[in-house]
């Protein structure tokens, strides 16, 4: 069989897929990569090196990959999820420990979107090794997406959680606590959160709950996202579960403008970040109660990353279906202080919307990925669910069903809307159910 046959390119690849999904919620700002260093004798192919993207986004894969492979990477082919990088950042490019090493044939998954990053490919070229670049490249674009969102869209991948009952609903009348999924279920549900690099609710759980937010599956605390909290009036208190663990879990606020300077001081203190983002005035009709609304022009909301000029989403069917959100969220927000709740509570009504104002949804996940965040696990409640999905944010969505009923008296999950806003949404499709004990978890996808 040729060394470089299909059948032995879509298995090395599938191994690199494997490889760099390890890293997932763990390298950001930089991209999870996986890749393989391939040794061809005839029909005989021996893999020498393997690697991924490692804690903190460095070393990257490639080098990984070759200092394991050491002298046996000369003469033989990377695998590689995503075009090698050729920047100098704090590590030296890709590029040059390629070249080194003596690899004759480098295959990618995928061109990499980012101008400053994706130069690879020609110079590798240039310097006489082969290239093949489309091997894979449903998996990796799946793989890479919160890299690409973030080049492309200005904002982090964005994947939401909700968990209903059998007849549909979130928690008890009254915004009393309903158990509504199982073990399995929230077992799933902690691998989500280690596989994302932050997670996202709102004032209203933290005060109702006091949710510690990392994940709690044996031998994985380290993995625990960086945990978000919008908090426009910043009353989250220095004795919940969040603030005392800051220090070990990376713990953010984002605040209004007009928040107290002192709940600020008081809450760095304890290793607290405070961003504060501005406030909008006008409603968006997409719920009476939904709280979403425009920010005015004179605010000052964060600028986007600059535009990537190498190759738009719409020059490059690669990135069909990336660079277009943000048109559709333009000016988006939310009011993010009431009736949170997760799968095991909706929390009550703390204070009318004009207590803690309203957020710009787009500035802050501006201001996320601006920060390097590029897989955001939103798992607030009600009101943060609806927003999301009515400012079109929302890229992957997983939806758990135990099976027991609550009752009609009880909360829906989305605020002002309806589950099918979620369930048929013509932005969403669905790919498929998945049976957890009694619980069932059916997984969606932006088109």
């Amino acid at each position: 069989m040729p060394a470089n046959s299909i059948d032995h390119d879509q298995r090395f690849m599938s191994l690199a897929l494997a490889l760099g999904r390890r890293g997932l919620g763990n390298t950001w700002p930089n991209p999870s990569v996986g890749a393989v260093v391939v040794w061809h004798d005839g029909a005989e192919a021996v893999i020498v090196g393997r690697g991924w993207t490692q804690s903190g986004g460095r070393p990257h894969a490639e080098t990984e990959a070759l200092r394991r492979a050491g002298p046996a990477a000369r003469g033989a082919t990377l695998y590689a999820t995503l075009e090698p990088c050729s920047h100098h950042g704090k590590t030296p490019p890709c590029t040059d420990a390629i070249i080194a090493a003596g690899i004759t044939r480098v295959v990618s998954a995928i061109e990499d979107p980012d101008a400053l990053a994706g130069h690879g490919h020609a110079l590798l070229r240039a310097s006489g090794i082969a290239v093949d670049v489309g091997v894979g490249a449903a998996e990796a674009r799946h793989a890479h997406a919160g890299h690409i969102r973030r080049v492309c869209d200005h904002r982090p991948h964005i994947s939401l959680k909700l968990a209903v009952s059998a007849d549909g609903k979130a928690g008890r009348a009254g915004r009393k606590p309903a158990p509504i999924t199982g073990e399995a279920a929230r077992a799933k549900v902690h691998l989500m959160r280690a596989m994302n690099d932050a997670i996202l609710i709102g004032i209203g759980t933290v005060l109702a709950d006091d949710p510690l937010l990392t994940c709690r599956l044996p031998g994985m605390a380290v993995r625990s996202p960086l945990r978000v909290v919008f908090d426009t009036g910043l009353r989250l208190p220095a004795t919940s579960a969040l603030v005392r663990s800051a220090h070990g879990t990376p713990l953010w606020v984002m605040a209004g403008e007009s928040a107290p300077e002192e709940s600020e001081a008081i809450l760095r203190e304890q290793g607290v970040k405070v961003f504060r983002l501005p406030a909008t005035v006008s409603p968006l009709p997409y719920g009476e109660g939904l709280g979403v609304g425009v920010a005015q022009p004179d605010t000052g909301v964060l600028q986007p990353l600059d535009p990537p000029s190498r190759p738009s989403p719409s020059q490059n069917g690669v990135y069909a279906g990336f660079g277009r959100s943000i048109e559709l969220s333009k000016s988006a927000t939310a009011d993010f202080d009431r009736r949170e709740g997760d799968e095991t509570a909706v929390p009550p009504a703390i204070d009318p919307p004009a207590a803690g104002g309203r957020l710009d949804l787009l500035a802050v996940v501006h201001l996320l990925a601006e920060r390097g965040i590029t897989r955001l696990m939103v798992e607030g409640g009600p009101t943060v669910a609806a927003a999301f999905l009515a400012a079109d944010l929302v890229d992957e969505a997983v939806l758990l069903r135990g099976p027991h009923p609550i009752g009609p008296d009880g909360i829906d999950p989305l605020e002002a809307l309806p589950l099918t806003a979620l369930t048929d949404s013509p932005r969403l499709r669905s790919r498929g159910i998945e049976t957890l004990g009694e619980d069932t978890m059916e997984s969606f996808e932006r088109v």
